[in-house]
């Protein structure tokens, strides 16, 4: 179906717009759209509704395919492509940069200042106007980085920190014998029980408690390097093998001794299997490089410093502290006039990083450090730095397609977010930017609505025109929320059941904070970006729960590697009183529900498994011996051979990136053709998975152990996923949300506190509300509820407030102001204060 424009005449200069024709990429349907260039663009519509398929998907994806089009095949294959779209035809578009919110492979190495690139110009700085002790050579700039083999600490390789074994590490109880296996590093089975034989023969009792054993002997059979090799004897004791020893008796076999600090450093470095890495990362200590103080670089380079700081302490400072340091030196007022060629230098470069350090400042990230590990960052603390060093480039006639620029954005730093958004487009160039955030789309010259509905229910263009025009198109679901005072979720806050006494606190800028979190309520904690939202919620509540509650951190199977993990802060600080009331903690976060297509919505939820079940017990499977294994595409026995229940097949292209096909056999079905005879109700398994979950939630109406699940993931705004949709597909958002509905499917039961971070990102404020009502279901069940929120409309439905700040990084910290929100509104020294009385109306 063609989708007509109803917004009737445009810009009549029709060389200035960017014409789409037939888009059909995911859920558009046929799509043709006029959309001005030279303009801040804002689509909007309900999640899930074709966005980002637009935006992204169809316009960015072919962009970058006409781009690539011009370069080397073999410079081709090491950019990561979005793909060919499907649509006719588009013209006029111009270049394009993305801006998303993707994070890229998290590790310390990568920082603020090496994604805005502003350490190139500090390194230069140092090389070029640092102050050198007397009689040492010039250091060129990459002396500088602790990521060059010129720069970086030869210790610790430039990591800041070494890692060791230590007794303590490896032999967690000392009360316990070597038989009882004391030296826990040691592997298990076989490979164990050979130390402890060879220990045996070596004359050393396995049965006296670790303790009891002279040191000499406890380091030995820990740090040696020596590795004898013995007659081992299985099973013999001490007395046994001196006797079978002085017989000569044949032992069993010669045996290798391998220290526990060996075997850990070995396996640790050469180990290609993943959990065995992570289980000898485990007795892994760190501590600061003793060479360069944790500071990373060699001696030489800390020994140059600049307004008296060497380059290490220098980039552990806030930017705007930076901008007072380096204002006398932009000013031409350092260094002697016997230099001036170093002041010349030290005058231009210091300008250069001024000018950078301003727009990150105006971005409101003043008070973020060049040294801040980027994995530590928000999303839109990400894109924000993306996003200013754009700003900073100065290129001219680009289209930025961005992705939710304001995610993570308090109403107050969304104002400088619209100025740098002004400057962009002032600059030349067309900003088309995918946003939920009412305050941006109203600042936009043009809107896209892409709708009605999300999924199969969606992709089309609802609306293409100004603002002023949405107010005619009732299909459309943002209309509501701009043009009618949308419908408040405000509501009379329900007192507590307790308080949960958090004491001294201290991680980050939050510092000896003592807080009262309510129980049996609904709670959000507000604030300017970096205010220490999150580090009071997010790390410091989560951790002394898990703590209290005996259960492990959540660190799930980052593809981080153990050694490369920034440091971890220390957390200080207790739980008072209270804690006695919660019996259970979740933490509802965005990480993945899985790292490779294998994973889908289907079987992370656990409705899978009851899918299976019923195709397996129909006549057609029972006749053909079919269980319920035979309809996974992870065994073996039903799904296809040619692809292993992938569904695709890669083919090499050798120059050009690798390009995935339907399988041939299958044709990406999954399984195999004996499988797909099994139908239940005319429906095969492949076509299961391939049903949304509105969908199936028709089909399997009177399955309950199906449609509950399918009814929860509905009320969650989740209805135009796919149920085989691969887990690499879904947002961040999508993922929080499908781990809420897990939740929910689950008997409620009182004394659970749930705690999410900005769970409204990448919602529509229609999904919003809905989002809602599942958490205030939470709530009447008797649980406690606390998120991190920028969100106002959530701020103001909540049952209690606390807001952090006053400002940011080391102006922040604190608790402005708590209570109900009608009594927050009413602060004189909160930002978030002003936001929240519009909202309450």
């Amino acid at each position: 179906m063609k989708t007509v424009d109803p917004a009737g005449p445009r810009d009549a200069r029709a060389d200035h717009c960017v014409r789409v024709r037939g888009a059909r990429e995911h859920n558009l349907k046929d799509v043709d759209v006029d959309i001005p260039r030279d303009a801040l663009v804002v689509f909007t519509g309900v999640s899930g509704s074709g966005k980002s398929s637009l935006a992204f998907g169809t316009l960015f994806a072919e962009a970058q395919r006409r781009y690539l089009d011009s370069i080397s095949p073999y410079a081709r294959r090491l950019i990561d492509q979005a793909g060919v779209p499907q649509v006719d035809s588009i013209e006029g578009l111009p270049p394009a940069v993305a801006l998303q919110q993707a994070r890229g492979t998290p590790t310390a190495r990568s920082s603020v200042g090496s994604l805005t690139t502003i350490s190139n110009s500090l390194r230069m700085l140092y090389s070029r106007a640092g102050d050198y002790p007397r009689g040492q050579a010039i250091i060129y700039a990459d002396g500088f980085s602790p990521n060059t083999p010129a720069g970086a600490c030869p210790t610790c390789h430039g990591l800041g920190r070494i890692y060791d074994a230590t007794e303590a590490s490896m032999v967690p109880d000392r009360s316990l014998t070597i038989r009882e296996r004391a030296v826990a590093a040691w592997p298990g089975a076989w490979h164990g029980q050979n130390q402890r034989d060879i220990l045996t023969t070596r004359g050393i009792d396995v049965d006296v408690p670790w303790s009891k054993l002279p040191k000499k002997t406890r380091d030995w059979i820990l740090f040696t390097d020596e590795q004898p090799v013995e007659p081992v004897y299985p099973g013999f004791d001490l007395d046994e093998v001196k006797a079978a020893l002085k017989r000569k008796t044949e032992p069993a076999y010669m045996g290798t001794f391998t220290s526990a600090r060996r075997y850990v450093l070995h396996t640790f470095a050469n180990t290609q299997s993943p959990q065995q890495k992570k289980r000898a990362a485990q007795y892994l200590v760190s501590a600061a490089c003793p060479e360069c103080d944790g500071k990373r670089l060699r001696r030489e380079a800390l020994s140059v410093t600049f307004a008296g700081l060497d380059i290490a302490a220098f980039s552990q400072r806030p930017l705007d502290e930076l901008a007072a340091l380096l204002a006398p030196a932009a000013a031409g007022k350092t260094h002697a006039r016997a230099h001036p060629e170093q002041a010349l230098a030290a005058q231009r470069i210091a300008q250069d990083l001024l000018a950078r350090i301003a727009v990150l400042q105006d971005l409101g990230l003043g008070y973020l450090t060049l040294a801040r590990a980027t994995p530590t960052l928000s999303p839109g603390e990400l894109q924000r730095l993306r996003l200013g060093t754009q700003i900073r480039s100065q290129l001219f006639g680009v289209v930025y397609v961005m992705d939710e620029p304001s995610a993570g954005l308090h109403p107050a730093d969304t104002q400088a977010l619209l100025r740098a958004l002004d400057q962009l487009r002032g600059a030349g160039n067309s900003l088309f930017v995918v946003e939920h955030e009412i305050e941006v789309i109203r600042h936009a010259d043009w809107i896209v609505d892409v709708g009605p509905l999300a999924g199969e229910g969606g992709g089309q263009v609802l609306y293409s025109g100004p603002l002023a025009g949405l107010d005619k198109v009732e299909a459309s679901s943002t209309r509501r929320y701009l043009v009618e005072d949308a419908a408040s979720l405000a509501h009379t806050p329900r007192a507590p059941d307790g308080w949960l006494q958090l004491r001294g606190i201290t991680r980050h800028n939050v510092r000896d904070l003592d807080v009262d979190i309510p129980l049996g309520v609904f709670t959000t904690v507000t604030g300017v970006s970096g205010s220490g939202k999150s580090s009071l919620v997010s790390q410091a509540l989560v951790e002394l729960l898990a703590a209290h509650l005996g259960s492990g951190r959540d660190d799930e199977d980052t593809p981080l590697d153990p050694l490369e993990r920034s440091v971890e802060v220390p957390l200080e600080g207790r739980i008072e009183g209270g804690a006695d009331a919660v019996k259970r903690l979740v933490r509802v976060d965005q990480k993945p529900i899985g790292r490779t297509p294998r994973s889908n919505l289907a079987t992370y939820t656990g409705l899978f498994d009851h899918v299976r079940k019923l195709f397996a017990a129909t006549p057609a499977a029972k006749r053909k011996r079919f269980d319920a294994g035979r309809f996974s595409f992870n065994v073996a026995k039903g799904r296809c051979a040619t692809c292993d229940g992938e569904g695709f097949v890669s083919v090499e292209l050798l120059f050009m990136p690798s390009v995935y096909a339907p399988c041939p056999t299958c044709q990406g079905s999954r399984y195999d053709a004996k499988t797909l005879e099994v139908t239940l109700r005319g429906k095969h398994i492949a076509d299961v998975l391939a049903m949304t979950v509105a969908e199936a939630a028709d089909f399997f109406a009177d399955e309950t152990a199906v449609s509950r699940p399918l009814q929860v993931l509905l009320d969650v705004g989740l209805g135009y996923l796919r149920l085989g949709q691969p887990a690499t597909e879904l947002s961040g958002g999508e993922a929080q949300r499908i781990k809420l509905a897990s939740e929910l499917q689950r008997a409620q039961r009182r004394g659970t506190v749930y705690v999410l971070d900005e769970p409204t990102t990448g919602l529509h404020p229609r999904d919003v509300d809905l989002l809602m009502q599942q958490l205030r279901g939470l709530v009447d069940a008797g649980s406690t509820v606390v998120v991190v929120e920028h969100d106002m409309r959530v701020a103001a439905a909540s049952d209690w407030l606390i807001d952090m700040g006053p400002g940011a990084g080391d102006a922040g910290g604190q608790v402005v102001a708590a209570g109900v929100p009608a009594e927050v509104a009413k602060s004189k020294q909160s930002r978030t204060a002003p936001f929240l009385k519009q909202a309450l109306g």
